[in-house]
């Protein structure tokens, strides 16, 4: 049985884990709260953007599409946008966003953007993958600046005919128990034909709709990217404070153990000494 020492130790030890992770759990909800009341913010803006870019890709001629909206057939490379955490910490949700990146990646034919220093570890120790530039994702809420870096390389390999898509790797938000890793296609941009609006034909653009959809489809890329940058810190923060969560209450479980045995502890050396100080005292009675 271990000493008493020892075991207070490691009580010890075990209650600065159990207030360590504690801790975490809860800034974890703080930023889960603070990203979830942004995303949400966020939403009517881009619904609205979206049903204006869909309202007006209805009325441009197929031969005139925007570059946005062009299949590019002749790349055979795709750019893949892979977003991951910084840091650890955060569950199985690192693993399963890297066994997703295994499934898509079998092919040689993927040009990679990561953001978050996982996922540029994990596919810089694939080997093959080319990896383009590498993006920090951060503590905090994600901020509209970090989607123009993206989107200019984005914009130099898409526009330039260098990549026949872009697609991006997120960690999709279902719930705070449930973070699904998705493949989903930024470039080219499809819409389909449920999704359409009927607009009112007695409706005057002005400049014509081929300038106004340019700037418009730019930016629902950039929105679109943006969403998903918050979707995945969203994840993040849930995985963390489930893992932080579990942590704690594993932590508070060893601890009751090892109370539970430094008493048994401390109860059966004080019933030694007990045992001791009767026999030295029956001894010292048999020798009067």
């Amino acid at each position: 049985m271990a000493s008493l020492l020892s075991l207070k130790r490691r009580i010890q030890a075990a209650q600065n884990v159990s207030k360590t992770t504690r801790a975490m759990q809860m800034i974890s909800a703080s930023k889960l709260k603070k990203a979830q009341n942004s995303a949400l913010s966020l939403r009517t803006y881009a619904e609205k953007l979206i049903n204006l870019s869909q309202g007006l890709t209805t009325k441009i001629d197929k031969e005139r599409l925007h570059p946005y909206m062009a299949e590019n057939s002749i790349p055979k490379e795709t750019l893949a946008v892979v977003l991951s955490p910084d840091k650890g910490l955060c569950g199985i949700l690192i693993t399963n966003v890297t066994k997703e990146f295994l499934r898509f990646a079998k092919s040689d034919s993927f040009l990679y953007i990561t953001v978050g220093k996982k996922a540029e570890s994990k596919i810089a120790s694939f080997g093959k993958p080319r990896v383009l530039a590498s993006f920090p994702f951060g503590n905090t809420t994600p901020t509209f600046d970090m989607v123009y870096p993206i989107t200019r390389i984005i914009d130099e390999y898409f526009m330039g005919k260098r990549v026949g898509s872009v697609k991006i790797l997120y960690s999709h938000f279902t719930s705070i128990f449930t973070q699904t890793p998705k493949v989903e296609t930024l470039l080219p941009i499809k819409i389909s034909i449920e999704e359409k609006i009927e607009q009112n034909s007695a409706y005057l653009f002005e400049p014509d709709l081929n300038t106004l959809l340019s700037p418009l489809l730019k930016h629902y890329l950039e929105m679109s990217l943006y969403r998903y940058l918050l979707e995945s810190f969203i994840s993040e923060q849930a995985a963390r404070m489930v893992a932080m969560q579990n942590a704690t209450n594993n932590a508070k479980d060893v601890i009751l153990e090892l109370r539970l045995e430094y008493n048994k502890s401390r109860q059966e050396k004080i019933t030694n000494e007990i045992l001791d100080i009767t026999n030295k005292g029956t001894s010292l009675s048999q020798l009067d």
